[in-house]
Formats: structure tokens, C-alpha cells, sequence
């Protein structure tokens, strides 16, 4: 695998592993705490979900050919709901990450030598990747706080839980040690909390 074969793939698998992540916050909700507002300057997660979406469609379609800034997104109104539901709230999100896909996926050793633009300025593609990668998990540890905040003591982490580092920790070695398939950090957490639910936690 060349570097940028593997630079493309690292990206694909980062992006997916934060899709998941926000998604495993959001399953945990109710309708009624995916709209709640935690006071009057703060966004909803519902208001996120559709920013993250419109920057999806925004930055991603014609990725190689067009402006990251499309002429008919209206930022501004995906601050605001408009006979949004939570079903076609979702929709757009995962239209919006199936555009990211499937124009970063086909992205060849040449595509990575050309400049691309977002809002006139210019970006090598790998710029435009990083770029729109930290942003969407900076937006993506938003809801997953939220999400947390909302859902109190009922909340299920996506994280180590607390005080159970060093067994976190041997859970790993021996995964590794009987050869098991390599997994993301954050699919190692549910695994982890899977051992818990069929009764294999230390102690």
C-alpha cells in the first residue's frame, strides 16, 4: 500500500468511526432530548445533525471540480428548524456521509496533486480532508456531550469507562495475544461493554 493509499484509507476509516460514534449517541435518545435546547444559546442535537449534514452535501458534492461553498446551501438555516422531523433529519445525514464516500473512496494517487477550493481559498486535497475531518468531530464530540448530559445516569458510555483503565487495558493484550481481529478504539469500547453484558468482567 502506498502512503497515500493509506492516507485515503486512515480518512475513510476515521470518518466512519465518527459517524458511528454520534450515531451510537443519537440511538440512545428520545425524540423529545434530540430537539431539546439546554438553554437559549446552545444548539439542539437536532440542529447539529443538520449543520453536519449540510456541510456534508455542501463540501463533498463535485468534491474535485466546484467550491466546497455551494451556491444553494443556506448556512444560516441549518441553525433553524423547519418542518424538520427526526426521520428526515437522519435522512439527510446519512445522504450527506454517503456523498463523502463516495467521493473520497474513487480518489486515485493523481487526484491528491490537485488544489481544490472552499469559499475561493485553496487546498490540496488532503487540506480539504483533514479539514472537514476535525471539523465534523469537533461537531461530533458536541452531540455525544450533549447526548451524555441529557441522558444522566441512563447513559450508556462510548468511552473506557471510569475507573477501569487497567482492565480496559488487559482486555486489549488478550484480544491481541489469541490473535482476534484488529478493531477501531471505539468499536474495542463496545466489545468491551459487550464482555460486561454477558457477565465476563472481572471480579
Amino acid at each position: 500500500m502506498t502512503p497515500i493509499e493509506n492516507y485515503r484509507s486512515d480518512a475513510i476509516g476515521s470518518f466512519r468511526n465518527y459517524k458511528k460514534l454520534a450515531e451510537r449517541a443519537l440511538d440512545q435518545l428520545s425524540d423529545d432530548e434530540f430537539f431539546t435546547k439546554i438553554d437559549a444559546e446552545s444548539n439542539s442535537i437536532a440542529i447539529i445533525v443538520k449543520h453536519i449534514a449540510g456541510n456534508l452535501h455542501s463540501r463533498w458534492r463535485d468534491f474535485l471540480t466546484t467550491d466546497g461553498e455551494k451556491p444553494d446551501r443556506h448556512r444560516d438555516t441549518e441553525f433553524e428548524l423547519i418542518e424538520d422531523t427526526r426521520g428526515s433529519l437522519m435522512a439527510f445525514w446519512e445522504a450527506g456521509w454517503q456523498t463523502l464516500f463516495d467521493s473520497i473512496g474513487p480518489l486515485t494517487e493523481e487526484d491528491f496533486g490537485r488544489t481544490v477550493t472552499i469559499r475561493g481559498e485553496p487546498h490540496t486535497v488532503v487540506e480539504a480532508i483533514n479539514r472537514q475531518l476535525t471539523h465534523y468531530s469537533y461537531h461530533i464530540g458536541q452531540i455525544v456531550f450533549l447526548a451524555k448530559h441529557l441522558r444522566s445516569t441512563e447513559w450508556q458510555t462510548l468511552s473506557v469507562p471510569r475507573n477501569r483503565s487497567a482492565e480496559f487495558n488487559r482486555f486489549l493484550s488478550e484480544n491481541q495475544a489469541a490473535g482476534a481481529e484488529t478493531v477501531s478504539r471505539f468499536d474495542a469500547v463496545l466489545n468491551f461493554a459487550k464482555k460486561d453484558e454477558r457477565g465476563e468482567s472481572e471480579g
